[in-house]
């Protein structure tokens, strides 16, 4: 089997890992830089070429697309997808997950649990705003952002006003969300394959500090998760249509809530921690999903 990883830097972790575990199983793997694809796009055609050449014969595509470049990545696994090569996460999937308002509304559709949440954008409703929400603390953080960039705390009502104020101007969209006493500066990250969640662990943050992600100074256990925590996180990332995916919760007095599902979860924290090869499991997934649509066969740039 070919696969291609959409990535912008072969090295990074996740991606190396990936290759890694794909050249154990005898496939062949190529790295693909987004901003490096272009194609051209006709009536019953879709041409995609990389680095002046023609990209042909992949079987299966894995995107790491970062943040910064979410829509000329996806506008790439897009095209990849009309030519008829298999991806576990499709291009609407990983954007439906980028967009934290519209994974929220979807969750809250479902009947998911979550922490409660406004948005707003008229600066004369900012009052208002914050009494629907309740007493502070309160979880201010932007609708596209990682690794807990853009997510602040304000532990008074003033301060979320004044951290509201900021946000918008600088033009910037955000949620306002209820702080979560009782989860202690603690998340789950549970990783989802295939519908199973294959690995979990807890996140602890740091003294002084109320995000637990690994990047600022968190720290990781491996755990066994709950019926109700593997459950919340199945239905997670199947409503937002991803086949792989890390999803992030919080445990509270109502239950688990789901903090965000990632389109593009790191591996290197959860491996360590768990000591679970997860992107073999990856590998494995894609296998058994190229079988099932009729086996590994040359694609063509006007496939369909």
């Amino acid at each position: 089997m070919k696969i291609a990883i959409l990535s912008r830097n072969a090295k990074l972790y996740s991606t190396a890992s990936l290759i890694s575990a794909a050249r154990k199983r005898g496939h062949r793997v190529r790295v693909l830089d987004p901003l490096r694809c272009y194609m051209r796009i006709e009536p019953g055609k879709f041409l995609m070429r990389y680095k002046s050449r023609p990209l042909n014969g992949v079987d299966a595509v894995i995107p790491r697309i970062g943040t910064s470049i979410t829509f000329y990545g996806t506008a790439v696994l897009r095209q990849l997808e009309m030519m008829g090569i298999f991806t576990p996460n499709s291009s609407d999937a990983v954007l439906r997950a980028r967009d934290k308002l519209r994974s929220l509304q979807l969750l809250a559709r479902e009947g998911i649990g979550l922490p409660s949440t406004v948005f707003g954008d008229n600066p004369d409703d900012t009052a208002d705003l914050l009494a629907l929400l309740g007493d502070p603390p309160h979880v201010i953080k932007l609708n596209e952002g990682a690794q807990g960039q853009g997510v602040l705390l304000a532990e008074k009502s003033t301060s979320s006003q004044g951290m509201i104020e900021a946000f918008r101007g600088l033009y910037a969209n955000f949620l306002v969300q209820e702080y979560i006493r009782e989860s202690k500066g603690a998340d789950i990250r549970c990783f989802v394959v295939g519908g199973k969640v294959v690995a979990a662990m807890q996140r602890q943050a740091r003294d002084g500090e109320f995000r637990s992600n690994l990047h600022r100074g968190g720290t990781a256990t491996k755990i066994k998760p709950s019926k109700a925590e593997i459950d919340t996180a199945l239905r997670a990332a199947r409503t937002m249509g991803l086949n792989i995916a890390g999803v992030d919760l919080l445990r509270s007095r109502r239950g688990p809530l789901v903090l965000e599902v990632n389109s593009s979860p790191g591996l290197e924290g959860i491996e360590a921690t768990t000591g679970i090869d997860i992107a073999g499991k990856i590998i494995e997934y894609i296998e058994r999903r190229v079988r099932r649509r009729g086996g590994i066969q040359a694609r063509t740039t006007g496939a369909k």
